[in-house]
C-alpha cells in the first residue's frame, strides 16, 4: 500500500473524510426543497389579507417601489388595510415615515410585488416563500458538508422542511425569515470557506515539507497566507444584508466573523505550524476583520441609495437645518443618516408596552407563547363553517419534535464541544450565540418568540447533530446502525405527522373551534 505524501496526510487531518456520492448529495435535498417548496407556494395568496405585520411590511415594500423610501399612512385613512387589500393600494400621504428596520427587507418583498402585482397577495409572499425554499436546499448541503454524510444533511432538508416556524414564515410578507437567509447564506459561504482553505493550508504546507523544510523554520514558522478567499467576501455580502434586513443580523456578523479566524487559528496548529496563533491572527485574523466589516458596511449603506436619491425620505434634509462646526466636513446626506440611525436605535432599546404575545426568550425553545398571525372565529353557514362555532388561524408554531429536541440537542452540543472540541458542535452553537443569545440581554423589551425563526437553521442543525450521534459512525456495528437509523426514521416520521397536525392552523383553514383547541393544547398547558 503507498504511503501518503505529506500534502495527503495534511489534507486527510485538516479536511477528513468528505462524501464522495455526488449525485445523491445535490438530489435528495433538491427532491426535499422541491416538497418543501410546493408546500409553501400551494395556495399562497390565502388568506387574500394582510397579515400580523404584513400591515406595515408589504405596504412600506410598495412605497419602496414608487419613491425609494417608506411614505405614511395618514390617520385620515380610517381602513387602509382593507383598501390595500382591495385594489387601491395608494394609501400613503405626502409625508416620509418614521420605520425602525433598514430597507433590504421590504426591497426583498418588492420583488414579488413587482412580478405579480401590489394587489396579489401571491406577490406579497412571494420573494420570502422563494428564500424560505431555496433554505431548504442550502440547509441540505450545508449538513452534508458539516456531517461529511449525504443522509445527515437531507435529514436536516426534511426536518427544515416540516418545521412549522419556517412554514408559516415562508408564507408571510415578514422580515424575519429574510433576516434568517442571509444570516444562513453567510454561514454556508464560511462553511464551503473553511474546506476551500484547509485544502490551501495543507497543499502550501505540504509542498514546504516535500521539498524539505525544517520545521519551524521559513514558512512553517508562521504558515502561508492563504489568498483573497472569495467565499468569505461573499460571506460578508449576505451578513450585510441580513443587518440591512434587520440590525440583529448584526450579531450574526460579529460571531461569524470570529467563528471563522477560530478556524484558522485551529487549521494551522493542526498544520503543525510553530507560531499557529499570531500566524492566523497575522496572516488570517486581521484580513478578515477588514473584509468582513469592510464588505458588510458598504452592503449595508448601499441598500439605503433608494433613501439617498430622494429628497423627501425621513430626515433626510436634517443636516441642512442642522449645520455642525464639529462634523461640518462629512457630506450632509451621511450626517442626516445618522441622526436617523440615532432615532432608530433609542426606539429599538426602549421599546417596552404591553401585549398579548409579548414572551420572554428563556420560553422560545420549548414554544411557551406561540405568536398568532391571523384568528378569525366564523359561525355557521360563513366561509365554510358547518358547525356552531369554526376558527381561522395563523399561527406561527414550531413543530414540538424539532423545537423540544433542540433543547435538549443544546446540552449535548456545550459538552461536544467544550470536552470533545468538535468544531462541528462549536458551529452550530455559533448559530445559537449571533441569532438567540443577544435577546437575553433585551428581556425587558417588547419582543417576541416567532423572533426565534432567525436562527431556526441551526435549531434543525443541533437536532441533526444528536441524530447523527444516534446513528452512529460508519464504523460502527450492523446492529448499532440498524437501532439508530431506526430510531431517526421513527423521529423524522413524527416529525412529519405533528406538522400535519397542526397544518389547519399554519394555513387559515376553516375548522371546528374545538379541533383549533386540540391543535392549541400545548401552549396552552405550558
Amino acid at each position: 500500500m503507498t504511503a501518503m505524501t505529506p500534502t495527503e496526510q495534511l489534507r486527510s487531518r485538516l479536511l477528513g473524510t468528505r462524501p464522495t456520492d455526488r449525485l445523491w448529495g445535490w438530489l435528495a435535498p433538491l427532491v426535499v426543497a422541491a416538497v418543501g417548496g410546493f408546500l409553501r407556494f400551494w395556495k399562497l395568496g390565502d388568506p387574500h389579507q394582510l397579515v400580523f405585520d404584513e400591515t406595515y411590511y408589504v405596504k412600506q415594500a410598495y412605497s419602496m417601489i414608487q419613491h425609494g423610501f417608506e411614505e405614511r399612512v395618514p390617520d385620515s385613512i380610517k381602513y387602509p388595510d382593507a383598501m390595500f387589500t382591495n385594489g387601491t393600494p395608494n394609501v400613503f400621504g405626502t409625508t416620509a415615515d418614521f420605520v425602525v428596520h433598514p430597507p433590504v427587507g421590504k426591497w426583498v418583498i418588492a420583488v414579488g410585488e413587482q412580478l405579480f402585482g401590489v394587489t396579489s397577495s401571491v406577490g406579497w409572499r412571494f420573494s420570502v416563500a422563494l428564500l424560505g425554499t431555496l433554505s431548504i436546499l442550502m440547509i441540505g448541503r450545508a449538513g452534508r458538508r458539516l456531517f461529511g454524510s449525504t443522509l445527515m444533511g437531507t435529514i436536516a432538508a426534511i426536518l427544515l422542511a416540516f418545521d412549522g416556524h419556517h412554514f408559516v414564515h415562508s408564507r408571510t410578507g415578514l422580515l424575519d425569515l429574510i433576516v434568517m437567509f442571509w444570516a444562513f447564506a453567510g454561514f454556508c459561504a464560511l462553511l464551503i470557506d473553511r474546506d476551500r482553505s484547509r485544502e490551501i493550508l495543507a497543499r502550501k504546507v505540504g509542498a514546504l515539507r516535500e521539498a524539505g523544510q525544517a520545521p519551524g523554520t521559513g514558512g512553517l514558522l508562521y504558515g502561508p497566507w492563504l489568498g483573497w478567499r472569495p467565499w468569505r467576501w461573499v460571506a460578508a455580502v449576505c451578513l450585510g444584508l441580513s443587518a440591512g434586513t434587520k440590525w440583529s443580523g448584526l450579531f450574526f456578523l460579529a460571531v461569524f466573523g470570529l467563528m471563522t479566524v477560530l478556524w484558522d487559528v485551529g487549521a494551522r496548529r493542526a498544520a503543525g505550524i510553530r507560531r499557529w496563533f499570531p500566524g492566523a491572527v497575522v496572516l488570517d485574523g486581521v484580513f478578515a476583520g477588514v473584509v468582513m466589516v469592510g464588505v458588510a458596511a458598504s452592503v449595508y449603506l448601499a441598500s439605503w441609495t433608494g433613501w439617498f436619491l430622494s429628497k423627501d425620505g425621513y430626515d433626510r434634509q436634517w443636516a441642512l437645518t442642522h449645520p455642525s462646526r464639529s462634523f461640518g466636513w462629512v457630506p450632509d446626506a451621511l450626517r442626516s443618516l445618522w441622526q436617523y440611525h440615532q432615532e432608530m436605535y433609542r426606539f429599538n432599546i426602549t421599546l417596552s408596552s404591553p401585549h398579548p404575545y409579548k414572551t420572554n426568550p428563556w420560553s422560545w425553545l420549548i414554544q411557551g407563547r406561540p405568536t398568532s398571525f391571523f384568528y378569525e372565529g366564523p359561525k355557521k353557514g360563513q366561509d365554510g363553517c358547518t358547525v356552531d362555532l369554526c376558527s381561522k388561524a395563523i399561527t406561527s408554531i414550531g413543530t414540538p419534535t424539532i423545537w423540544w429536541g433542540a433543547a435538549v440537542a443544546l446540552f449535548v452540543l456545550l459538552f461536544m464541544w467544550a470536552l470533545r472540541r468538535d468544531w462541528r458542535a462549536g458551529a452550530i452553537l455559533a448559530g445559537f450565540v449571533g441569532g438567540y443569545l443577544p435577546w437575553f440581554n433585551y428581556q425587558q423589551r417588547t419582543i417576541y418568540s416567532f423572533y426565534a425563526i432567525a436562527f431556526v437553521p441551526w435549531i434543525v442543525l443541533a437536532v441533526t447533530y444528536v441524530l447523527g450521534l444516534v446513528i452512529g459512525p460508519e464504523k460502527a456495528s450492523r446492529r448499532r446502525r440498524r437501532w439508530g437509523l431506526a430510531s431517526a426514521g421513527a423521529y423524522v416520521v413524527l416529525t412529519v405527522a405533528l406538522f400535519a397536525f397542526f397544518y389547519p392552523i399554519y394555513t387559515a383553514q376553516v375548522i371546528p373551534y374545538t379541533q383549533w383547541s386540540w391543535r392549541m393544547w400545548f401552549p396552552s398547558w405550558i
